[in-house]
């Protein structure tokens, strides 16, 4: 994904392999400067002093030009990586069918999550982790080479000790980390009640429960508290072994470099040179072990972001080979045999063997208790889901032989929590048809009985909605999503509880726009209040996933007791009363 920016990439290495080069060789002149401590010639000390000051500026010019390549570069690199791996990721998301939406570890906190974090470490990996591997690399084989090269002896001792130094940098690095990182986990059920309580003060300040609140939260702390003191002895422990380890090393080095200048192998300019080379390279490699946590966790974000943008998506929206529809479609629904359960629940059958005709501009009511499977239907008719077992035919023609995407133009849908964006009244109507013009939009307002409150407005159509609509009321919003839907002028019009969280008043003025929109769509429309629904073509009762009785109003109430219509209007006439 990364191979448009191969000449980023390669600039990069070149910027990290100099900058990984620069780091011996200036561990090799700091060796060699401290030899101008033991000259007993002025003017000697003096030259010698200005060529090791020409060395370091010239070293510290060519590491700011490393260091700009390597990090500028990988940067640019890793930035359009990102880019393109969250608008992959989104395009994906927005492709794949509801079912997946549905399991708890998709939720859309989870799904922003992965796109906020997951697709940055993914940035993190490839730019800052690969850039600092490859300059450790580079750094640690040149200072062997060149420790080797300035006394073997001392330096295949220094070198057979390096791991225990490594081990004591990487082990000091790496419990520093685990501990944050344990410490957090073990703090996140405080946090999450803390959160709560934040989020919910109102309730907590009208039931007085803030000793309560304080008490739990303090209860949450007692594990994170043992956690920590764990931890501690733990920690104490390896900075003890950490710096015991660093110090013995250099003890033994001097030691030992000692022992070979008495027997005239060494001389002093040469061990201060070997030191120096391989005392650094222990940090560093040291510093690229302790990200193999973080490689591990980028590792892990890898797979998390493949696992998206390798998905293929059960209900595929863009179908090459699907039935187009050009101008529009009749609007004739049929329901053959529909046996249908929720992926994330498939112990729980919600449709069994259900069958219903939808004639083309009727409206058909579907009534029922909770639960019996009205809403499903709705879900199914938009094709958010497929059924397991049975068909459903548009206009005669399998649902699955549809371009869905294509499909869904002809198909609105207004649920009992309308969904409205942060945007303008505008923007949120337009949401309906793109190219709408201003006569259309404000066409669709009046009929969604919605363009007299929006003038009344100060803004008027500009008016800011808030984040889901917060800026408005239940009855504006609905009347809102309306007008989205009037304006999309569809052929089949679903409308699922569309006034039942509303009251009497803002209920009538959705309902007279309901009426108006109604004529000439086939409508399905999923009611409580069964007020509402009278004046319907048909009425169709669900229960247990089954059509039980279909007619209209008064053929229903015609059975009489034994009908299941009449017991609910019955039932919901009691509760009036």
């Amino acid at each position: 994904m990364n191979a448009p920016e191969w000449k980023r990439t390669l600039l990069g290495c070149l910027g990290a392999a100099g900058f990984g080069t620069i780091q011996p060789v200036h561990a090799y002149c700091l060796g060699s400067m401290i030899s101008a401590y033991f000259i007993n010639n002025n003017s000697e000390l003096k030259s010698q002093t200005r060529f090791y000051c020409i060395i370091f500026l010239s070293l510290g010019v060519l590491s700011f030009i490393a260091n700009l390549l390597q990090h500028y570069n990988f940067a640019i690199m890793g930035e359009r990586l990102t880019k393109r791996v969250r608008e992959k990721m989104l395009e994906n998301v927005c492709s794949f069918e509801v079912g997946w939406f549905d399991q708890d570890e998709n939720t859309s906190a989870e799904v922003c999550a992965r796109l906020a974090t997951e697709a940055n470490m993914g940035r993190s990996l490839v730019g800052d982790r690969m850039s600092m591997l490859l300059q450790v690399f580079v750094s640690a084989s040149v200072s062997f080479v060149f420790a080797l090269a300035v006394t073997w002896r001392l330096s295949i001792v220094m070198i057979a000790i390096q791991p225990l130094v490594v081990a004591s940098f990487y082990s000091r690095s790496v419990l520093m980390k685990s501990m944050s990182g344990k410490a957090k986990k073990a703090q996140n059920e405080g946090s999450q009640l803390a959160s709560e309580a934040v989020v919910n003060h109102r309730t907590i300040t009208a039931f007085s429960s803030q000793e309560r609140i304080l008490d739990l939260f303090a209860a949450t702390l007692k594990g994170p508290r043992r956690e920590s003191v764990k931890q501690s002895w733990f920690s104490g422990l390896g900075f003890f072994s950490s710096q015991f380890l660093t110090t013995s090393a250099i003890a033994m080095t001097y030691w030992y470099g000692g022992r070979l200048m008495n027997k005239g192998l060494l001389n002093y300019k040469q061990l201060f040179q070997a030191f120096f080379i391989l005392m650094s390279t222990g940090k560093n490699i040291a510093d690229a072990g302790s990200m193999t946590s973080d490689l591990a966790r980028g590792g892990s974000a890898i797979r998390s972001v493949f696992a998206i943008l390798d998905r293929k998506t059960e209900i595929e929206p863009e179908d090459p080979k699907g039935i187009q529809v050009r101008k529009t479609i009749r609007g004739r629904i049929e329901l053959k045999n529909v046996s249908f359960y929720y992926p994330s629940r498939p112990e729980q059958m919600i449709l069994q063997g259900l069958s219903l005709k939808i004639e083309a501009g009727k409206t058909v009511a579907l009534v029922g208790q909770s639960g019996s499977g009205k809403s499903t239907i709705i879900g199914l008719v938009a094709r958010f889901y497929d059924p397991f077992k049975g068909s459903i035919l548009i206009d005669d023609q399998e649902i699955k032989s549809y371009n869905l995407r294509n499909l869904r133009m002809h198909i609105a849908l207004v649920s009992q929590e309308p969904t409205l964006f942060g945007g303008s009244i505008r923007q949120n109507i337009i949401y309906g048809k793109e190219n709408a013009t201003e006569a259309e939009i404000r066409k669709a307002a009046t009929l969604a009985n919605a363009h007299e409150f929006i003038s009344s407005m100060k803004d008027g159509y500009e008016t800011y909605c808030g984040e889901r609509g917060v800026q408005l009321s239940g009855g504006q919003k609905q009347r809102i999503a309306l007008a989205r839907a009037i304006l999309k002028n569809p052929a089949i019009l679903l409308l699922d509880e569309a006034t039942s969280a509303l009251d009497s008043m803002s209920e009538s003025l959705v309902q007279e726009a309901l009426e108006k929109m109604m004529v000439g769509r086939t409508c399905v429309v999923v009611a409580h209040r069964l007020s509402t629904i009278q004046k319907s073509d048909s009425i169709a009762v669900i229960n247990n996933g089954k059509v039980v009785e279909q007619g209209s109003h008064s053929d229903l109430l015609a059975m009489g007791h034994q009908g299941s219509y009449y017991s609910l209007i019955k039932l919901q006439r009691g509760h009036s009363h």
